[in-house]
């Protein structure tokens, strides 16, 4: 299994090796690969956060935007923080260009700005123990679709969703030792 991790912004080394620890705990073989310019022979991406709009620039400038959308139907993705706003069909008050992957609304900058980024242990759907999340300038997920199930919320609104093949976290899971998120993730790219 090969799973790539955009490579314009965000936490991208810590994905990988958020990536080979899960890999590895699972007892799969497999390999993580930063992905730059093309999605290549991946089996499943993860889109980490960063900046929505400047990742969405970058990947519709490279070319990558277009494969995704082709390979959409059957490639599984996960998408974190910024990830997150770019699976979603709709923003709200706000016009970054999505891949609309999820029948889901999501709120930009939901907690706030940078120095009101925080962490907390989340209750998530299937999971026996509480998993960290770690919130910088994160979004919310405002609504889902029929499709979709929410796996984690907080009293703010919907932390955590998923779509068939597609993963929507508002949090940052690579920024900690649990790697039970990935794991999760790898899980669906099996099923």
């Amino acid at each position: 299994m090969t799973v790539g991790v955009t490579a314009f912004q965000g936490a991208v080394e810590e994905h990988l090796v958020a990536v080979e620890r899960a890999l590895h705990h699972l007892g799969r073989e497999g390999r993580a690969v930063p992905l730059r310019k093309t999605l290549g022979d991946v089996d499943a991406l993860i889109v980490p956060g960063g900046e929505s709009t400047t990742i969405s620039a970058l990947m519709q400038k490279t070319g990558m935007w277009r494969e995704i959308l082709d390979r959409a139907e059957e490639l599984p993705v996960m998408g974190t923080c910024a990830g997150c706003i770019l699976l979603a069909t709709e923003v709200v008050d706000d016009q970054v260009p999505t891949l609309g992957l999820m029948d889901m609304a999501v709120e930009r900058n939901a907690f706030g700005r940078q120095n009101q980024s925080f962490q907390c242990m989340l209750e998530v759907a299937g999971f026996s123990d509480p998993v960290p999340g770690i919130f910088i300038r994160a979004p919310l997920i405002r609504r889902v679709g029929r499709d979709c199930q929410v796996l984690a919320a907080m009293d703010q609104g919907m932390v955590m969703a998923r779509c068939r093949n597609k993963l929507a976290l508002v949090f940052h899971p690579e920024l900690t030792e649990d790697v039970r998120i990935h794991q999760y993730f790898l899980n669906m790219v099996e099923d």
